[in-house]
């Protein structure tokens, strides 16, 4: 970011520290506080916490979404003096570089890498390698575009995406068809990457896809551009030095509640699928997260009340390493070791304690780089 002309937007580190306390430390949390509780009133509660299973849309689909929304927003503060320059080959290794580690830390976050098993490696399965697929598009397009010619590359990925998938058809999928074994992005996914799906076995010479898993990434990945798109354009408006603060909230909220409305209106042809990350779900997270950034701007950099939030801005600095230490490493059993003894008198609720012993045990490690002001940049 750009310290020397433009005053950090501390509501981004703060946001971006919300969806990661979310990922870290309150979903295990929450999932344990459901397991050992059977309590009516929480249920609905827990719907907050998971996923939607096929169409529709959840608090918790958010979650990664706004991942890559805020990735769009730092990009105008990190690279606008790029854009002047006749010689681009230092951003561009700058970007290549970010795009092999999000490619790579993915892969161990998966477990693939760091389970050291050839018949476990997936090449294209988690949420930072999507970062990766939509910072690359949306930092070419911002490096050599304008703001018109962007708005009008996001519209048209939109639309090619929903093209593809309601009148391609072949070998029995597509054509309209937005079923979990039906549709055209599963066939593409399956296709092209065979064996290295996530979830695929060879069994006999024969590759096998898991059931279970509908998630789909190649054709996908011009709708992840289009996510960090709606981020840049965000990104744009709070840049601005034509437009006081006040004016700037009302922009974001206008245009998230607009993309809201617009997605779930076009949800009614193309349905909300996160899985597929289809054209409508784009619009209707997007809004969301323009809602959020247009909240959290008015009360961290409207109102002035980010030093209130010093222990969110811990998670939103160190956000990667965050990510990395909760899907890589476990540090349950530190916790087991130290309190044992309760599991006894605790019953059920022991694994409540245990996740929030992990989750604590991630944000001191956090708040001691914090407080040494170390910070990983990828």
């Amino acid at each position: 970011m750009e310290t020397k002309m433009y005053k950090r937007l501390e509501s981004l580190d703060v946001l971006r520290g919300v969806d990661l306390f979310c990922l870290v430390g309150l979903e295990s949390v929450m999932h344990a506080v459901g397991r050992a509780s059977d309590a009516e009133w929480l249920q609905p509660v827990m719907w907050c916490f998971s996923h939607v299973e096929w169409e529709g849309f959840s608090s918790w689909d958010l979650v990664m979404p706004l991942f890559l929304f805020m990735a769009g927003v730092s990009m105008p503060f990190a690279f606008s003096r790029y854009r002047e320059m006749a010689d681009k080959g230092a951003v561009y290794r700058r970007i290549a570089k970010r795009v092999l580690l999000l490619w790579i830390f993915g892969m161990m976050c998966q477990g693939n890498l760091l389970g050291l098993d050839p018949n476990r490696i997936y090449f294209y399965s988690n949420t930072l390698q999507s970062i990766a697929m939509g910072y690359l598009i949306a930092a070419i397009l911002f490096l050599h575009t304008n703001v018109r010619t962007q708005v009008g590359v996001a519209v048209a990925l939109l639309l090619v995406y929903w093209g593809a998938m309601a009148w391609i058809r072949v070998d029995g999928y597509g054509g309209g068809n937005y079923t979990p074994d039906g549709n055209l992005a599963e066939w593409i996914d399956r296709t092209v990457l065979g064996r290295f799906r996530d979830g695929a076995t060879v069994q006999d010479g024969v590759v096998v896809f898991a059931e279970w898993y509908h998630y789909t990434w190649i054709l996908s990945s011009l709708n992840f551009g289009v996510t960090v798109l709606t981020g840049l354009f965000a990104g744009h408006i709070l840049k601005s030095k034509a437009w006081a603060s006040g004016r700037k909230v009302k922009a974001l909220l206008a245009i998230g509640a607009a993309m809201v409305v617009v997605g779930w209106t076009w949800g009614l042809v193309l349905p909300v699928i996160k899985k597929l990350w289809t054209s409508s779900m784009v619009l209707v997270s997007s809004g969301y997260c323009f809602l959020l950034m247009g909240l959290f701007y008015y009360l961290i950099d409207h109102k002035g009340w980010w030093r209130q939030t010093t222990w969110l801005r811990v998670y939103g600095m160190n956000s990667i390493v965050a990510y990395m230490l909760a899907m890589c490493v476990s540090f349950r059993s530190i916790g087991q070791s130290v309190f044992f003894g309760l599991e006894q008198y605790m019953g059920s609720f022991y694994g409540v304690w245990i996740e929030i012993c992990n989750a604590l045990v991630i944000y001191i490690i956090l708040w001691m780089m914090y407080k040494r002001q170390v910070f990983l940049k990828v």
